[in-house]
């Protein structure tokens, strides 16, 4: 089978605060699973992702620290990267927008768009705020949200119900600089007519048809991402605004007629996917235009909900304007984690924050991997909770998966001093039970090829699971007269092992490394954990435990924490 190739992007995320866990449920983690199972299957992967260092959000929060935006981006890209490299996603490239090489991309975007007439420039009433002289972008300004009534909805989003919006939508507006009313003032932008595009979006995303083919299977994309989507055509698209009045972000490049004004954060984020492929590509001496140009590239973007129509309609149509890239394969987007019976609040600091995690959790990286995983928002919101994220690791992790592992790794050096036994004759037993550790590795395999990864760590577990029943009724430590069936018994549950270590990588990638060097399993791929890969004769590590219980005075102590 030939090797596929895949652009795999993660949602830059916003430099103006640390990475949460419905950051990491959303975007992030889902998109390491995918990958790491690609990479195993012998596939090219590029997965890409970075700071979005640009927009509002950034300026809002240099006004909140007292510091510059240009302070603000270096403090939380560093954290944010070192964060996400601890907990083991592993990006190819983490990029910045405020780089020299995506100012230069972004603004040729434009410049071409612009050239190819894809813009109508034109003068309209934009808020504009007297007290601080200057208009405002949609973050400066909050509301009343017309969808679901929450008070603090932005211009751009409403952080409670998700909707997109415009700040011409908000019910009563204020400015978030000066808490008054904003005045309206006429100003000069660049739109992106989407009207234009309407009826060949609606053709690829419903049918799945451009140009009269197949492009891919709509079947395929979630419902939550096709509605949503349905939803803005239904309601006909209409021209969005691609310029801003502010001083930070891409300079628009039309210095005479756009001074003062920068390219809106949602024309200018994407982008950082390609110019990051570019100075990946520079990097490693390969060509970027293969990752986004070439028909049998697959783009897959991982994001959450709030950012669907951004990746399925605005995008994919600047995409399709110049000409020659390719568009989005799946946009495979989860729905909202909520903490505690609540949603998630970084202004209350109703959140947890995933660098105080690894701090507190030494080394247990893979119980909140694991969590967030078989816990996550796939196709509709889920909740975390401290108690029961403490009982999934203690009850599973540790009790079922650690718990089997282990068991058999002990008897290894109790009675063969350490080394793989031999395989004498299989009973009919032995060889259903292989069949069966098989079968439900190809469901995993596909479970996460249909972006299913919460059923995919069930069936991980699952197989744990039956590695754990068969010990406990074949019993090798009671049979006294018979040390051939000894032998095939701790054979057939260390095979069992040995696919664990690697059928769990994509979700539990620190576990399954630990697995691997107790086996001195050194070179393996996805297709290995479908056969019986340990030699008789081969000598294991002394193995350790692979993961620890969480005691009740540490899941109190992050519970008081959010009282707090």
């Amino acid at each position: 089978m030939s090797k596929k190739r895949f652009t795999i992007t993660s949602a830059l995320l916003y430099a103006n605060g640390p990475i949460h866990i419905g950051h990491i449920a959303g975007a992030y983690l889902p998109a390491d699973i995918f990958v790491r199972y690609h990479r195993l299957k012998g596939d090219e992967v590029l997965f890409i992702c970075g700071s979005d260092e640009h927009g509002a959000a950034i300026t809002l929060q240099a006004k909140k620290e007292k510091i510059t935006p240009k302070e603000i981006i270096d403090k939380y890209h560093e954290l944010n990267k070192k964060t996400f490299s601890d907990f083991g996603i592993d990006f190819c490239i983490y990029h910045r927008t405020s780089e020299a090489l995506h100012h230069e991309t972004a603004s040729d975007f434009f410049s071409k768009l612009n050239n190819k007439n894809a813009f109508v420039k034109k003068e309209s009433n934009q808020y504009y705020d007297k007290e601080n002289d200057q208009f405002l972008a949609d973050r400066y300004i909050v509301g009343k949200c017309p969808k679901c009534h929450e008070d603090n909805a932005y211009g751009d989003q409403c952080e409670k119900c998700g909707a997109t919006l415009s700040p011409e939508e908000l019910i009563d507006p204020k400015s978030s600089l000066s808490k008054k009313t904003p005045i309206k003032k006429k100003t000069t932008h660049w739109y992106l007519p989407m009207q234009n595009h309407e009826k060949w979006i609606k053709d690829w995303i419903e049918d799945g048809v451009l140009d009269g083919q197949l492009h891919h299977n709509p079947k395929n994309w979630k419902n939550q991402v096709i509605s949503q989507c349905k939803s803005w055509i239904e309601n006909g698209l209409k021209e969005r605004a691609m310029t801003r009045d502010l001083d930070w972000g891409v300079k628009v490049p039309l210095v005479e007629e756009a001074i003062n004004k920068v390219l809106y954060v949602w024309l200018d984020a994407p982008i950082g996917y390609v110019s990051a492929t570019k100075q990946w590509a520079l990097e490693n001496d390969k060509n970027w235009e293969d990752y986004w140009k070439k028909d049998e590239t697959k783009l897959i973007h991982f994001i959450g909900k709030d950012n669907i129509v951004f990746h399925c309609i605005i995008f994919p149509i600047i995409l399709r304007l110049m000409e020659d890239y390719i568009l989005p394969y799946n946009v495979p987007a989860n729905e909202f984690l909520n903490l505690e019976g609540s949603k998630l609040s970084t202004s209350k600091n109703w959140a947890v924050w995933l660098h105080e995690y690894l701090e507190n959790f030494t080394n247990q990286q893979d119980a909140l991997r694991y969590y967030l995983c078989i816990n996550g928002p796939e196709n509709r919101d889920a909740d975390f909770s401290w108690k029961d994220f403490q009982n999934r690791n203690n009850n599973e992790l540790v009790a079922i998966f650690g718990n089997f592992v282990n068991r058999v790794l002990v008897l290894t050096q109790k009675y063969w001093n350490g080394e793989i036994p031999k395989k004498n004759n299989l009973y009919v037993e032995d060889m259903d039970l292989l069949d069966t550790c098989n079968e439900i590795i190809e469901d995993v395999e596909l479970q996460i090829e249909n972006y299913k990864f919460r059923k995919g760590v069930q069936g991980v577990m699952k197989l744990a699971r039956l590695g754990n029943k068969y010990l406990a009724e074949s019993e090798p430590w009671k049979i006294k007269n018979d040390e051939k069936r000894k032998e095939t018994i701790l054979y057939t549950a260390l095979q069992i092992v040995a696919k664990l270590s690697i059928v769990s990588e994509p979700f539990i990638p620190f576990a399954s490394k630990k697995i691997r060097q107790f086996l001195n399993i050194s070179e393996f791929n996805w297709n290995d954990a479908k056969k019986n890969i340990l030699k008789t004769g081969v000598k294991i590590n002394k193995p350790e435990l692979l993961f620890s219980k969480i005691e009740d005075e540490k899941i109190q102590t992050e519970i008081d924490k959010l009282k707090s």
